[in-house]
């Protein structure tokens, strides 16, 4: 009897000495079947490459933009419009722009196509582009003439109450015409940079009474 219970002592304190080797092992092994068992982490999704390609159409729409007091800023209607997120803006087939100046001179455009910004503040227009500002007053109260510009390229800037083209155009103010290959004009200080072969017809100013054409 007390033979047995020396060798069982022995294997124990042998086991003993293995017993965290022994323990070390299973608790590899089962942390390795928790990895091949466990589900897969949700990857973290890769972000597209932005494209210039269009997001959301609209076909013969009319888009209103209105100023913190609630009267209206601007107004573009179209055929259809195409807007693109990599720059944020609408390109406008067949576009109609009419924006109100805080002094309230209302401008109207037409033409074959129109890239308008976010916030409608710059308006290119291409093709058969025609820009009207309504006679009005200027901002010193000093009357201002109807003014006309066209050409086959015009770039408004209805905040800043601008209009320039690198291409040819025409600008009529009231009864006088003129011609130039490019053009600056700055609403806020009357100048309209004409540059290039600038030709002009100045009419003499209308009787009092007399109807304008």
């Amino acid at each position: 009897m007390k033979r047995a219970l020396s060798v069982f002592g022995l294997a124990f304190d042998r086991l003993s000495m293995y017993l965290p080797i022994i323990l070390t092992g299973l608790l590899a092994l089962g942390t390795y079947w928790l990895v091949r068992n466990a589900p897969d982490l949700i990857k973290p999704s890769v972000p597209k490459a932005v494209t210039h390609e269009p997001d959301f159409f609209m076909r013969d729409f009319t888009v209103r933009s209105f100023l913190p007091d609630g009267s209206l800023h601007s107004e573009i209607s179209g055929r259809e419009g195409r807007h693109y997120p990599d720059t944020d803006t609408m390109e406008v087939d067949g576009v109609r722009v009419r924006t109100v100046s805080p002094q309230g001179l209302v401008t109207r455009a037409i033409a074959d196509r129109g890239l308008s910004n976010a916030d409608a503040s710059e308006i290119q227009l291409f093709g058969n582009a025609v820009v009207v500002r309504d006679e009005g007053k200027t901002t010193d109260g000093k009357p201002a003439p109807r003014l006309e510009f066209r050409g086959d390229f015009l770039h408004v800037f209805s905040n800043d109450e601008k209009v320039r083209s690198h291409l040819p155009v025409t600008l009529m103010r009231g009864r006088d015409r003129f011609t130039a290959d490019s053009l600056d004009y700055d609403h806020l200080s009357g100048i309209a940079n004409l540059r290039g072969r600038v030709r002009g017809q100045i009419q003499p100013p209308a009787p009092p009474g007399a109807r304008r054409p």
